[in-house]
């Protein structure tokens, strides 16, 4: 047991320092809110769209509902790692532009740590700021004035997680993290017939994060089950003062603001139903409620930076995907053994942008858990997947994001002991 965690901790800790400081987006849409909040789901559900609330396996982690731990295989410690690489072009009018990123996702370990009692722990990414940009304007005063945008930064969450297989067809589990990251964001307006002025908004979290799930997995005859799934994530306030500061580049004077207490999570609820036929084909979906409309965000009406309800707004997900594998036994035909994974999903946005929604997600994925293959077992396997992700709004500029993500579930038989005759 000793061990088990050693080999965790050592993991989380060098993948903190990895994810602490990256950004995967470009967006200019991450300026607003707490910036584009992160896909947060491992190798087998990233194929599936996102998918997972109600998935559960004793070879993969899957962090969308905790307690999923609960029935992990006995034997061995599972590791799932991943990075991703993502193309995107933004269009406005006849304006297009391409952006390319790339990211080392996440880091998750599991185990079993008493009889039917899983623990994972791990570091996944909640929100990412990354963008910089500017624009020109016209004004009849001043003539041409030239405003220019820059943000990083984002959250990260390291979490530690227990589920219990309580019965045969129930299990419970929860999740407890620290959240931790620095928003930072820069707009200068600039002409030659006035001076310089810079806005800096900044604001650093650490605080907690707190998730609990259950699932039923009820057989339904020899070879299928259905599975239900639901979790809820506890809203709160991440006890983060958001500055401003505005200075004038020629002076140089810097008025300064802060709104106390100003930024939160919202209460988030999840549900799931996932139907398995044998070890052949899974087919699940998801449907997922942000409550961010309850939530306040820091503004500046040009006199006083506080807290407003106004700009945020309630996000819907809804999810749907399948893997199919043609024989997970069939020891001469590597492609039968292989993973074949596809899905679907739509979201909306959870903020708002001059009283507007901001843009609407559609997204596609499909992915393949390819097995690795060795002398002594083959269950670890490379998740490859790539997903499409359109998102638009009227008026606004459009996104089409090309994501290519790769990562490994290592799966080795660590801990079996071995009987000498």
């Amino acid at each position: 047991m000793r061990k088990r965690l050693f080999i965790g901790s050592q993991l989380l800790l060098a993948s903190v320092l990895t994810l602490s400081a990256q950004s995967s987006t470009k967006s200019p849409y991450s300026q607003f809110g707490l910036g584009i909040l992160s896909e947060r789901s491992q190798g087998m559900s990233r194929g599936m769209n996102g998918v997972g609330v109600a998935l559960q396996s004793g070879d993969r982690v899957n962090t969308l509902n905790p307690a999923s731990y609960g029935v992990v295989d006995s034997l061995t410690m599972i590791i799932d790692a991943s990075i991703t690489g993502q193309h995107t072009n933004f269009k406005e009018g006849g304006t297009r532009q391409n952006a390319k990123t790339a990211s080392f996702d996440y880091i998750v370990a599991s185990f079993r740590a008493w009889r039917n009692i899983g623990v994972t722990l791990g570091v996944l990414p909640l929100t990412n700021i990354g963008y910089n940009y500017s624009t020109t304007s016209v004004n009849e005063q001043y003539g041409t004035i030239t405003e220019t945008y820059s943000g990083e930064g984002g959250l990260r969450e390291a979490f530690l997680g227990v589920g219990w297989h309580i019965v045969k067809p129930l299990s419970v589990g929860i999740n407890g993290g620290f959240v931790w990251g620095d928003l930072n964001r820069t707009g200068l307006a600039s002409n030659s017939n006035i001076s310089p002025l810079q806005k800096i908004y900044s604001a650093s979290v650490r605080n907690y994060k707190l998730d609990a799930g259950i699932q039923w997995n009820q057989p339904i005859g020899r070879h299928d089950a259905i599975t239900l799934g639901a979790t809820v994530g506890v809203g709160h306030k991440l006890n983060a003062d958001a500055k401003l500061d505005i200075i004038n580049i020629n002076k140089p004077d810097t008025t300064s603001f802060k709104a106390t207490d100003a930024l939160e999570l919202p209460w988030s609820w999840a549900v799931g139903l996932a139907w398995r036929h044998g070890e052949s084909l899974t087919v699940a979906a998801d449907a997922e409620l942000q409550q961010w409309g309850k939530t306040s965000f820091p503004v500046f009406d040009g006199n006083n930076y506080q807290t407003t309800k106004d700009q945020m707004k309630d996000r819907m997900k809804l999810n749907v995907g399948a893997e199919w594998t043609p024989d997970a036994n069939d020891v001469r035909h590597y492609l039968k053994r292989v993973n074949y994974r596809i899905g679907a999903g739509i979201c909306t946005p959870y903020y708002k942008i001059n009283g507007q929604d901001g843009p609407k997600d559609i997204s596609v994925s499909l992915g393949l858990g390819l097995p690795i293959q060795n002398k002594y077992n083959s269950r670890s396997v490379v998740n490859i997947s790539g997903q499409w992700v359109h998102s638009s709004a009227k008026d606004f500029i459009t996104e089409n994001m090309f994501r290519i993500n790769v990562g490994i579930t290592f799966n080795e038989r660590w801990f079996a002991k071995w009987k000498v005759e």
